[in-house]
């Protein structure tokens, strides 16, 4: 039996995800984050084949709810991985990036399912801006909330 060429395209929305989920997990992992490459990989992966799926199911289904149904799991699950991030300390909250990015990696595999790769890649670039560029700023205003709070002495 040879192989049908239409069968190596339906992987072309896993192919779209690997390679965008694992552009916001090298960030992640580059900056030793608790979710890094392998994890964001692994949810725009999932969230791509729970996608894929959905669609296949509501090809062979009179019920049009069921594909939104589906993915509002996929989106409740995947808030729950996120919470999972969070870590509160007595005086901060930690992993808040980490969750959000969680969350926006599945949103991106969601859109490789439906193979709206411009979206998916458009989003992809601005979180990488989001994440890398505004690091500086970041520092910035941490560097001045420090200066304000330093106290002189009376005299």
């Amino acid at each position: 039996m040879g192989t049908d060429i239409t069968d190596w395209k339906q992987l072309i929305p896993y192919g779209v995800a690997l390679l965008l989920g694992g552009l916001i997990g090298l960030e992640r992992e580059l900056h030793r984050k608790p979710a890094g490459l392998r994890t964001n990989i692994l949810i725009c992966l999932s969230a791509t084949l729970f996608t894929t799926l959905a669609l296949s199911l509501k090809e062979g289904s009179s019920d049009n709810n069921s594909t939104a149904r589906l993915l509002q799991g996929v989106i409740t699950g995947v808030g729950f991985i996120g919470a999972g991030a969070v870590i509160q300390g007595s005086r901060s909250i930690h992993g808040i990036t980490t969750a959000a990015t969680i969350w926006l990696v599945s949103g991106i595999g969601i859109a490789c399912g439906f193979q709206l790769y411009r979206t998916a890649v458009g989003v992809t670039v601005i979180a990488l801006i989001v994440l890398w560029g505004l690091v500086p700023l970041g520092r910035r205003i941490r560097s001045r909330e420090e200066i304000s709070r330093v106290k002189f002495p009376s005299e």
